[in-house]
Order: structure tokens, then C-alpha cells, then sequence
């Protein structure tokens, strides 16, 4: 469960500073979001409704659903809000809505294919001019029109700098097999202009994984004057995975060499806590505006049976996407069903968090991976109002107290372990928007930091009060 590189062990002369409350604090799901529901897209709109649309197992409709809250979205009502024809174009395989407000309209971009022909998959566009995309009318703007009249799908759009722009998947014979992403600028919400051109094609082990040559499924987030576009790679089985491309608002984006490929995938399944083939991604933010959110599906489980398109247990996914010093997205794993986790900042030293190296605990700042400083807040163990603090990504696992330190360990099942891995949450002792964490079975200890490792004492002086608060980030 070591993290990626050696810790520092130098000294941290425990300080009284106050630190400021964290820019994006905590914010937890409960995941999953909607069950048989892939390819997921979430918009958070200005009239303070989540608008949440997905594709369905039938791949025979759009439907929508909304919610004022995120979590909110799992128990809405869904409406069908257009059907795919009987016959010709739009006939089949209805696949990945996305909803977008465009100029005080509403948009949905989908792909489909033809009745007659169910893999001549094209993209679509619908418009609708009410304020509540659930009760208006939807009008056809039809097919958004592409140079190649070839298998294309997954657009999405995005604007940088007053500039729109659409991103999709397509195959080019002329390329080889499979789906590239490209780019174009847009001249209206349903139609290109000028020439695409091609950001990225499929050449790593990652990106042919299970016998397909695919990179599909674009999603964008801009940050700190740079463009990120994640998209996803591989087979849509337990070998789905996300990859990432970057470059600078400033650049020009229909430059191919202006982006940067990352050389492996940014997020990809995890055994331990049984996560596989996550993708075809999107972003939203919370509830408060102040964390990037990260929507996604996957299955619960590794083997399929039978074509994965058949399988129709993909679902809805959400979890907080966390940043880089370096101002780049850490995506993590992803995370267990249930509760999804938090992180916990030093109140006097914010740049560090608490993590786990070796099985102990203590304070790092730039901690890799992601998932060593993640912990999910579940019911006590030892009951009785306390809560415990599970490992992200070795569920399980929680933090507890020995000989006065704090380790991480695996639930051995006795009343000893789970009276030393239970605490009680309290508001902070040096600032009560932070949490400070009195262990449950040795009551008046808490946690606390010193010399970067954590221990369980009783906070005797303001430093030592500073050193057992931590902010929820």
C-alpha cells in the first residue's frame, strides 16, 4: 500500500497558523447514482436543477431525467423525451445523449444508427426552446453533417475563448480500423465548419485492449488556462479505460501538435474495489460550485457473457476529481460502491494530507496515488454514534490506534480492533469548520499529527489542538 515514491521524513515543527477553510471542501455520494444506465451525462444548469440523461439498455430512446441535487437524480422521475423511428435514419441503436444549454436553448447530441442499417451510426442533434426540457418540445435538427460519411459517434461540445467547438469518434478507412477522436469548430449548435481534424488515434496496448481499436467517448474540463479532454479506450468490457489529452487555452486547438497525450490511462478498473471498465466520462460540479465532479460508468463485476453491448448492467457514477499541485486532473480510482470518500488536510500545515505509507499513518503533501489519502466516513465500528475511517483503496482496511500511534489495518473482526478504529467526529479544536477525531475507546485522545506521523494524544496546548484539526477536502 506504499505510495508511488519515498516520503519525506523531515521534521515538522508543529505550527499555530490559521489556515484558511480549503477552497473545495468536502463534498460525498453514494454511488451508484442510476443503475443500467451508461454513457452518462450530467448538466448543472442556472435554474438550479441537475438535468441527467444516459443511454438506455434498449438503446430505443432519450430519456431525461432532474433534480437539485446530484444524489437527488438517482431517485427522480425519468421522462422519455424523444424515440427513435420506426424506419431510416435515427432507427437504432440510440446511443450517448448529451444535454447542453446553447444560447438559452437546449440541446441533445446523440448518435444513432438506421433501421435498416444498425451500424451506419451517425451523429444527431435535438433542440428545445422551453425552460424545462423535461415538459417542452423537442424539434429534429437531424444529422450534424461530417466531411467522412463514416461510423461516427460520442460528440460533444465545448467553447474556449468565445470559440465553439465539437468533438466526436469516428472510423477512417484511410486511418485503419477502429474510431479516432477529432475536432472542428462549430458554425451553429447542430453543424461544423472548416476542416476537422484528428487529435488522437488508438496505437497504445491500453487503447486496443480487448480486440478494438478505440478512442471515443471525448469529455472536456478547462482549468488554470489549460483544455483537458479525457476520452475513453479498448473494448466496452472490463478493458475500458480513460485516457487524456491537454493543451493551452491559448493554443490553437485544431492543431494536433499543440495536444499532449498522457502516455498511460488516467483512470482504469480496480479488483480491489470491484470497479471495471470505467468510462465514457463527463464532468459537473457540486452542489456548491466549489468541486469538479466526475461522472462515469462502469460494471460491478469483470467477466461478461456474451457481446458487452448485450450486457445492460452498466451504471451511473459519480465521484469528486481532485487536482494536481501541477494544476493537472487526478482522477484516482474508482472508488467502492457506497459512500464515496474524502480526504483530510492538515488545518496547520493545508498543504499536507493524511495518508497512508507502509500501513502507518501520517501527513504528506503531493501524495501518490491519490487513493492512499482517501478514506470513506462509514458507521463506527463499534457503533454507538462513532464513525470509522476505511481506506479507499484497500477497502476494509481502516484506521486505527496501537500503542498510541495510528496504523492502517485490516478488520480483524474483535471488539478490540473495532473499539480502536472507531472514533468520534467533533468540530475542530482549532477551528470549528475542521473535524478533529477523539478516539472511541480511550476517550480525550485525539488525532493529531507530529513529526508528519499521527498519533493519538491528549491536545494540551494550542499547537497541540492545531495539529488534531483537519479540514475535509
Amino acid at each position: 500500500m506504499a505510495g508511488a515514491a519515498a516520503a519525506t521524513v523531515a521534521g515538522d515543527p508543529s505550527g499555530t497558523a490559521h489556515a484558511a477553510a480549503p477552497a473545495s471542501p468536502g463534498v460525498t455520494y453514494t454511488n451508484s447514482l442510476a443503475e443500467q444506465r451508461a454513457d452518462p451525462h450530467i448538466w448543472k444548469h442556472t435554474d438550479g436543477f441537475y438535468y441527467f440523461t444516459a443511454t438506455v439498455p434498449a438503446y430505443d430512446r432519450i430519456v431525461l431525467r432532474r433534480a437539485t441535487t446530484i444524489q437527488g437524480l438517482s431517485s427522480a422521475p425519468e421522462t422519455t423525451i424523444w424515440t427513435k423511428h420506426a424506419d431510416g435514419p435515427m432507427g437504432a441503436h440510440i446511443w450517448a445523449p448529451e444535454i447542453h444549454s446553447i444560447d438559452g436553448k437546449w440541446y441533445v447530441y446523440f448518435a444513432a444508427g438506421d433501421a435498416g442499417d444498425v451500424w451506419r451510426i451517425r451523429p444527431y442533434v435535438l433542440e428545445c426552446a422551453a425552460a424545462n426540457p423535461l415538459t417542452g418540445a423537442w424539434t429534429e435538427r437531424g444529422r450534424i453533417a461530417l466531411p467522412l460519411d463514416t461510423f461516427s459517434l460520442d460528440a460533444t461540445t465545448f467553447a474556449v475563448n468565445g470559440v465553439r467547438y465539437l468533438a466526436w469518434a469516428q472510423n477512417d478507412p484511410a486511418v485503419g480500423p477502429g474510431t479516432n477522436l477529432y475536432l472542428a469548430r462549430m458554425s451553429s449548435p447542430w453543424a461544423i465548419t472548416g476542416t476537422p481534424v484528428m487529435l488522437s488515434r488508438p496505437t497504445a496496448s491500453w487503447e486496443t485492449a480487448g480486440g478494438q481499436t478505440v478512442n471515443e467517448g471525448p469529455a472536456v474540463i478547462q482549468r488554470g488556462g489549460r483544455v483537458f479532454m479525457t476520452f475513453s479506450a479498448s473494448a466496452t468490457d472490463a478493458n475500458y479505460c480513460m485516457g487524456l489529452l491537454t493543451t493551452s487555452a491559448s493554443a490553437n486547438l485544431l492543431d494536433p501538435a499543440s495536444w499532449t497525450k498522457n502516455a498511460g490511462p488516467v483512470f482504469a478498473g480496480n479488483t480491489a474495489t470491484g470497479q471495471y471498465g470505467p468510462g465514457h466520462n463527463q464532468f459537473t460540479v457540486s452542489e456548491d460550485g466549489r468541486s469538479d465532479i466526475l461522472v462515469y460508468h462502469d460494471r460491478g463485476y469483470r467477466d461478461i457473457s456474451g457481446d458487452p453491448l448485450r450486457d445492460p448492467n452498466r451504471r451511473t457514477r459519480v465521484q469528486k476529481l481532485y487536482w494536481k499541485a501541477d494544476g493537472t486532473p487526478d482522477f484516482g480510482i474508482p472508488v467502492a460502491d457506497g459512500v464515496t470518500p474524502i480526504r483530510l488536510s492538515s488545518y496547520n500545515f493545508p498543504e499536507r494530507f493524511v495518508r497512508h505509507w507502509e500501513f502507518r499513518a501520517r501527513t504528506d503533501a503531493n501524495v501518490a496515488p491519490l487513493a492512499d489519502s482517501q478514506f470513506r466516513v462509514v458507521t463506527g465500528l463499534a457503533g454507538g454514534g462513532s464513525i470509522s475511517l476505511e481506506s479507499a483503496n484497500f477497502p476494509g482496511h481502516f484506521l486505527r490506534h496501537r500503542d498510541f500511534e495510528v496504523w492502517l489495518e485490516k478488520n480483524d473482526g474483535t471488539a478490540l480492533f473495532r473499539g480502536d478504529a472507531s472514533w468520534t467526529a467533533r468540530p475542530g479544536l482549532a477551528d470549528p469548520a475542521g473535524v478533529s477525531y477523539e478516539s472511541a475507546n480511550s476517550p480525550g485522545r485525539y488525532i493529531r499529527h507530529y513529526n508528519h506521523l499521527l498519533h493519538v494524544q491528549t491536545p494540551g496546548t494550542a499547537t497541540d489542538r492545531a495539529d488534531a484539526t483537519f479540514h475535509t477536502q
